[in-house]
């Protein structure tokens, strides 16, 4: 039997190390929402989904939904890396909201509101929408206190 060195970000969470936001560089924190671990950061708002993530959460519409992201080619928009792999994200948009897409397949981030806007888009999941609006409206209201 030959041992395999693993990939990074699967010997990251082997060892528990906490994902680094994309956007701002603080750790995120992990959030279950129906059976689906979310990396969301506490500093800027931002949401990482891994790759089938999207699909649990909003269950068969995810389909549908992933055919409306269209490829931006040129955006004034600064590209982030990807929390997992370290690659630039592919920019996409989906309505009028402007998502990163691991180009690896390794997951989309989502910019605050942005999950919201996406999954309110083709009104989707009110369970999960209903979430995500109570998350973001505690912690604003934290913020502000």
């Amino acid at each position: 039997m030959c041992w395999k060195k693993p990939e990074p970000e699967t010997a990251a969470a082997e060892i528990g190390v906490k994902m680094k936001c994309p956007s701002c560089g603080e750790e995120m924190v992990v959030l279950e929402l129906n059976n689906v671990e979310i990396d969301y950061c506490l500093e800027c708002g931002g949401i990482w989904l891994d790759e089938g993530e999207l699909e649990t959460l909003v269950g068969d519409s995810a389909e549908e939904l992933k055919a409306e992201f269209v490829r931006e080619k040129r955006t004034r928009e600064r590209k982030i890396k990807c929390p997992a792999c370290g690659r630039k994200m592919t920019k996409v948009v989906c309505g009028k909201t402007h998502l990163d897409m691991c180009k690896k397949g390794h997951g989309i981030w989502f910019d605050r509101g942005e999950l919201a806007e996406i999954i309110a888009y083709d009104d989707m999941n009110s369970q999960v929408l209903e979430f995500l609006e109570d998350m973001f409206r505690n912690t604003i209201k934290q913020e502000g206190e």
